[in-house]
């Protein structure tokens, strides 16, 4: 039965997926405006829903780590984390956005400076690129992650501590299980995972590709066509096909780290060659900028004066990562196995979003501060008329350019690797019942597909549309994710009064594993020693009510 279900997930979202490129393929113009105009309507009808369901996630997994529950850990209770920290957070990042991330680093606080926001702000001025960096640090920050710790936290919850597959569907059983007419749907909702996975994953490979053809172009004068997009593509695709073959512990495991050190060794060479004090200043103003108007920034919408930014933008961002959530959710859980949930929450909402706002400082301040210090210098240009070179003009205006650039292109070159690996590894594995390690010819058969998909819509020019509706799966998912979270609550409640139960049937004896931890989380241990009457008394109001 659970080998039907597989296929079946495979299958049909194989076909979903084919569907969708051949329609994005044949018609892209089109099929781009059909996906752009829904998402439109969409994030303007529901903007609203998206920014209060991403506070809510953040709220929410910040109050569960702070609780009684902080300490549960995501597998047994004796158990220990799988990776040190550092591979730890390298794999989040390399699987999360690092891509984007590169792409977007310099780029988007250079379109804030030119286009502020919100409010009456002169453009390419001080106070437009003041703007530019805090709502730089808001759109890359916190918030985005919410989504994928929430996905990662549950998933890892039921797989490693309740013994469940990976996927979405496993999560909700206790859901469908007591419906009979929701049982023979619940596949569909890893269908629906494994299709937005594959669209998101496609179109992040497909603006990596653009970008790395545009900085070929901007150093060696490669043109920017197909051939080269294809041999870009090429060369990617066995790169990651070599990753696969060596399993998650070795090919990704050291892709993510050599990522991390690229990308430190990167910040901190335009940090030092850079205007160093000023790029210092913006990190440290961006910060306090972010922090101050947290709450502000993450329910700022506007009914009043029709201003589209937030959908073009936040609420953009908002559903792309609710969209993209059961791919990276379902990785960061992989890696997450034995961490405790407070190490956990605190480790993905915090530490990535602070490396994000290091890059954006370093990148996104050293060029603003070259447009504003030095003059016009041509990146604000430059960033207009073509995104995907914009950070290779700024290496031009500093020393040793061209080892500047290769070293990015490299960069981009990791990230796109390890996060088409991941996205292979994670699809396989939902279309393989939830395994924790799925065969390898289904990583295989998915490498390949995401690659020719890929490909196909870069040539057609399907790439927009594509994401706008990898976007719009955000929606329905949202729903989805509110009846995860109510499902993980009731278990943690339900493994807790399971422990605490255990503890005081132990009527005073030394606490050994879970009950330890109870006993230590609790501090009842010497108190249920001294007052054996109270534990029958407690027991039996349990038991009664």
């Amino acid at each position: 039965m659970a080998n039907h279900g597989g296929r079946t997930v495979f299958w049909a979202s194989a076909v979903i997926i084919f569907a969708l490129v051949i329609i994005g393929s044949l018609f892209p113009e089109g099929f781009g405006s059909a996906a752009q105009a829904a998402l439109n309507t969409v994030t303007h009808l529901f903007g609203w829903f998206y920014l209060l369901s991403v506070f809510g996630f953040v709220i929410f997994l910040v109050a569960l780590a702070l609780s009684k529950h902080g300490k549960v850990r995501l597998g047994p209770q004796d158990s220990t984390p799988s990776y040190t920290f550092f591979s730890w957070i390298s794999m989040l990042l390399a699987a999360g956005f690092g891509v984007g991330l590169v792409f977007y680093g310099m780029a988007e606080p250079m379109i804030h400076y030119i286009e502020p926001p919100y409010g009456d702000v002169e453009s390419e001025s001080a106070d437009s690129a003041r703007y530019a960096i805090q709502y730089a640090y808001f759109n890359w920050g916190i918030h985005q992650w919410a989504a994928f710790a929430l996905v990662g936290l549950i998933i890892a919850y039921f797989q490693f501590r309740k013994g469940q597959a990976g996927l979405v569907s496993s999560v909700l059983s206790s859901v469908t299980a007591k419906s009979p007419r929701l049982r023979p749907y619940a596949s569909w909702l890893d269908v629906f995972a494994v299709v937005a996975t594959v669209m998101g994953v496609a179109t992040s490979l497909g603006l990596g590709v653009l970008q790395m053809n545009g900085g070929l172009n901007a150093v060696f004068g490669m043109p920017e066509n197909g051939w080269w997009q294809f041999v870009i593509l090429f060369v990617m695709f066995c790169a990651y096909m070599a990753s696969t073959w060596s399993g998650l512990d070795k090919g990704i495991k050291r892709l993510s780290n050599l990522n991390m050190l690229l990308c430190i060794g990167l910040m901190l060479y335009v940090l030092v060659t850079g205007p160093t004090i000023a790029i210092l200043e913006t990190i440290t103003l961006g910060i306090g900028d972010y922090l101050q108007n947290f709450v502000g920034m993450s329910l700022r919408i506007s009914p009043y004066d029709g201003n589209d930014w937030g959908g073009g933008w936040t609420i953009f961002y908002w559903a792309w990562v609710i969209a993209w959530s059961p791919f990276v959710g379902t990785f960061v859980a992989r890696v997450s196995r034995g961490r405790t949930i407070k190490e956990y929450v605190f480790g993905v909402l915090l530490v990535p979003p602070l490396l994000a706002c290091l890059w954006i400082g370093v990148f996104g301040g050293a060029a603003i501060n070259l447009e504003l210090g030095v003059g016009d210098v041509g990146l604000a240009a430059a960033t207009q008329e073509n995104i995907t070179v914009a950070l290779f003009e700024m290496f031009e205006l500093m020393p040793f350019s061209g080892v500047l650039s290769v070293v990015a292109m490299m960069l981009i070159f990791v990230f796109l690797v390890t996060s088409a690996d991941s996205a292979s590894y994670i699809v396989a594995q939902m279309t393989d019942n939830g395994s924790i390690n799925p065969p390898l010819y289904k990583r295989i058969i998915w490498g390949v597909l995401i690659a020719a998909i890929c490909f196909t819509l870069i040539v057609a020019g399907g790439l927009s549309g594509l994401q706008s509706a990898a976007v719009l799966s955000a929606l329905p998912f949202t729903f989805i994710l509110y009846m995860m979270v109510i499902v993980l609550v009731r278990e943690l409640r339900s493994d807790r009064k399971a422990m605490l139960t255990q503890l005081y049937r132990r009527h005073g004896e030394t606490p050994v594993g879970a009950d330890a931890f109870e006993a230590e989380q609790l501090g009842e241990e010497e108190r249920l020693r001294r007052a054996p009457n109270v534990i029958n008394r407690r027991i039996n109001r349990r038991e009664g009510g």
